[in-house]
């Protein structure tokens, strides 16, 4: 039975006390609160899904939820397609895989090192988990700065995330799993360390964050924007029905592809041609964008990440051009 007290009773000196322990609960209660990723699989063609993220940058509202995952049901249970920023969103991208196909995981493929595309690795079987050997290798060396990083910019998202190295290396070449034909490719123009997947039975070509589509590409860790277009020349010619890019939504044909290359394009002339014009980066950072860019999310703030980590190069190598030619 409840005690009711005469309001003549209560003390109000204790009033402040009490609304400040009321407050601070709820902010407890707030502050260790499980985040949630609300993930929508969408099923692309016969047994494969995938998951689209939001074409913006890592933030607090959206947990780093930027990356495209995908997975695949064969016969001998699912291929995963990158596990997505953060233990959290792991455990959500595992529950929806079971949900939506109610058979186990057979193997995790992880395309390349970075945070949004690795650090769900933690909610699966870690012998399940695949990589190149280069992938493995630069997430052993960066993914405790990552890691850092991701909290710093997502917050309590990452509540939990552990950063898990792939124990399992894969090399280009067929891949079968039941009776689902995959063939692997190595390449690397955006992290030194890119695989691509090409799905046969299937027809999709998950190109990941080789290809970028109406959202601005990320350049800290590419060895050169000319070899990354070299790379993707010879994307362009895999026959595909479907075409899965890293970051923004699918395609029926090629156009991811050529958006990408046109943009690399624009950023490598952009570069080059400042160099030797003896630019600043912060003249660079005001330059005018395409008109043909302006359907790209992020493009001014990916601008000035690109500046900041290549620039530099350029400028050495118009130096030299400039000395070899006195």
């Amino acid at each position: 039975m409840m005690n009711i007290y005469p309001p003549a009773l209560i003390n109000l000196n204790w009033l402040p006390a009490v609304l400040m322990v009321t407050l601070l609960a709820c902010f407890h209660d707030e502050v260790n609160a499980s985040p949630q990723y609300d993930l929508m699989p969408v099923q692309i063609t016969d047994n494969v899904w995938f998951v689209e993220g939001k074409r913006e940058n890592f933030s607090r509202d959206n947990g780093g939820n930027i990356v495209n995952t995908a997975f695949i049901a064969t016969e001998e249970g699912v291929v995963v397609i990158d596990t997505g920023p953060s233990w959290q969103y792991g455990q959500a991208l595992h529950d929806i895989i079971r949900e939506t196909t109610g058979k186990d995981i057979n193997r995790v493929l992880i395309t390349h090192h970075h945070p949004d595309h690795t650090f769900g690795n933690q909610a699966f079987d870690v012998d399940k988990l695949y990589a190149l050997p280069g992938t493995i290798s630069r997430l052993k060396a960066d993914g405790d700065a990552f890691a850092d990083n991701m909290y710093r910019m997502v917050g309590h998202w990452m509540k939990g995330t552990e950063v898990i190295v792939p124990p399992n290396q894969i090399s280009p070449g067929k891949l079968t799993v039941g009776k689902h034909e995959f063939e692997l490719f190595a390449m690397t123009g955006h992290s030194g360390a890119d695989l691509v997947i090409m799905d046969h039975t299937s027809g999709v070509l998950f190109a990941s964050d080789m290809v970028f589509f109406n959202r601005a590409l990320t350049t800290p860790h590419t060895p050169g924007l000319r070899q990354w277009q070299q790379e993707l020349e010879v994307l362009n010619t895999m026959p595909f029905s479907l075409l899965v890019p890293g970051h923004g939504p699918i395609s029926h044909d090629n156009t991811p592809i050529l958006q990408t290359s046109a943009y690399l394009d624009w950023l490598d002339t952009l570069l080059q041609e400042s160099a030797e014009q003896g630019l600043t980066p912060s003249e660079i950072m005001a330059a005018p964008i395409p008109d043909q860019f302006n359907d790209i999310a992020e493009v001014q703030y990916e601008l000035v990440r690109t500046i900041s980590h290549l620039y530099p190069e350029y400028e050495k190598s118009a130096l030299q051009t400039l000395a070899n030619d006195l």
